[in-house]
């Protein structure tokens, strides 16, 4: 049977973009069809505009920092206006560049919703299309709970396109996004309230992470609230009064929340063809990512695997490379690094302590808090930590966690000491770059032993 395509894919993020180009490399006729901006969740409203929206928020603390260092900085002030227009023209580039890279690589873009009629075709805006292989890359999307007044509420869609910065913020929610616009709006100068309904944030994450940057967090004059979830949002004259369900009132100018996100399914067609689903609504998938009908495929968060740009990547070149490529392979998801944009940051990889005891039975920790360099002339009261994980046996290096500045850079690094095994031994052997906060990965010699 001959079809339209060798390849269609539904959704054009990071994942999908990848496993279009690679696909069209190997000599597949592809083409793709994206219902919004080519780019997807990272490029166009999450992990790239955030981070921009992160680096202008931290100025706050480096001009406050300069005068130790002989800097007359004088008056300062922030133009929300300006750095969301700037962010914007970014985005805009961005989203060009993705456009080239399905032109430079010969695949067909329809800028429509793409469903799914049977496993050969796909409808697209007005037009049927067929396809000897489908492959869903539609991603995620925010979740705002059943709360009345949520309609007054915004995710972080939203706030990355406020036309006024509010003076007064709350942030709903525990996980990476609503700690990193709590920085954001809280750098940037708004008082920021941070309700998470459970015990600590981060969940997760090593324990001694999750309270180790809760403490930073406060000290930088975030008001985080554990325990505490809204249970009523009211418009009124001056901007939103919320209701806690502990019946606490509190007055702000925006609510947003972060309180997760669903993988994009819904009306997808994929009832029509009997791709099997999570309980969330996740697509099921092998290893292969391939989906429980044998010629459709998912990547990215819409598996709901690890929810992470770089990942998606990975599943998109190791789908081609299966499909097109006739080496079979599946994307590796162990020790996969990641960072919180946090304020200070978080890099981790590997596991935490609670995973590497459940594993592992006997591990040996190593722990480090200080003040950094930069600190000692300011008088500032942040600090870093630094905790690695050893496995007794082996002596191999099984987590690290880092928070504090440049962690995100740093646990690059570390990832691939964690991929390759690499023992504390290893890492004692290797020199130091002093003076930085990298150097404690290797210069820690104790175990810790708890008090």
């Amino acid at each position: 049977m001959e079809f339209d395509y060798d390849l269609f894919v539904i959704g054009a993020g990071s994942g999908g973009v990848r496993a279009s180009r690679i696909s069209s490399s190997l000599g597949a006729k592809v083409a793709i069809a994206e219902e919004f901006r080519v780019g997807g969740t990272c490029v166009i409203r999450g992990c790239v505009p955030k981070k921009l929206l992160v680096y202008a928020s931290h100025f706050s603390e480096d001009f406050e920092d300069a005068a130790a260092y002989g800097w007359s900085v004088g008056d300062v002030s922030h133009s929300w206006e300006t750095l969301i227009a700037n962010k914007d023209k970014e985005i805009d580039r961005l989203n060009g560049i993705y456009h080239g890279i399905l032109d430079d690589n010969n695949v067909t873009l329809y800028q429509a919703r793409a469903t799914i009629i049977d496993k050969n075709t796909v409808r697209v805006g007005d037009k049927s299309v067929t396809a000897k292989y489908i492959l869903i890359a539609t991603g995620g999307s925010p979740v705002m709970p059943d709360v009345p007044g949520i309609e007054h509420a915004i995710s972080s869609n939203e706030a990355l396109h406020l036309e006024k910065f509010p003076e007064r913020v709350i942030v709903v929610g525990g996980g990476y996004i609503a700690v990193e616009f709590a920085g954001i709006f809280n750098g940037l100068g708004a008082d920021v309230i941070q309700l998470y309904r459970s015990t600590q944030i981060l969940r997760g994450f090593d324990a001694d992470v999750q309270h180790f940057l809760a403490a930073e967090l406060q000290k930088k004059g975030i008001d985080l609230r554990t325990h505490s979830n809204p249970a009523k949002i009211e418009k009124t004259d001056s901007g939103l009064k919320v209701t806690l369900e502990d019946g606490d009132v509190l007055e702000t100018d925006a609510i947003m929340y972060a309180t997760g996100r669903r993988p994009n399914t819904a009306d997808l067609g994929l009832e029509n063809v009997g791709v099997e689903l999570k309980e969330n609504g996740a697509v099921k998938v092998s290893a292969q990512s391939q989906t429980s009908v044998d010629n459709i495929y998912a990547v990215g968060d819409v598996t709901d695997r690890i929810a992470l740009t770089p990942v998606a990547i990975h599943e998109g070149m190791a789908f081609a490379e299966t499909v097109f490529g006739d080496r079979p392979s599946a994307a590796d998801h162990e020790n996969v690094p990641s960072a919180v944009f946090s304020q200070p940051q978080v890099g981790t990889v590997g596991l935490t302590e609670a995973e590497a005891r459940e594993k592992y039975g006997e591990v040996d920790i190593y722990k480090s808090e200080f003040r950094p360099m930069k600190m000692t002339l300011t008088g500032g009261t942040e600090k870093a930590f630094v905790k690695l994980i050893v496995d007794q046996k082996s002596d191999v290096v099984i987590g690290v966690h880092i928070v504090g500045g440049d962690a995100a850079e740093i646990i690059q690094s570390v990832g691939i000491a964690l991929k390759c095994k690499a023992t504390k031994a290893q890492f004692d052997a290797t020199v130091g770059v002093h003076p930085s906060l990298a150097e404690e990965i290797v210069t820690m010699r104790k175990t810790f032993v708890a008090a």
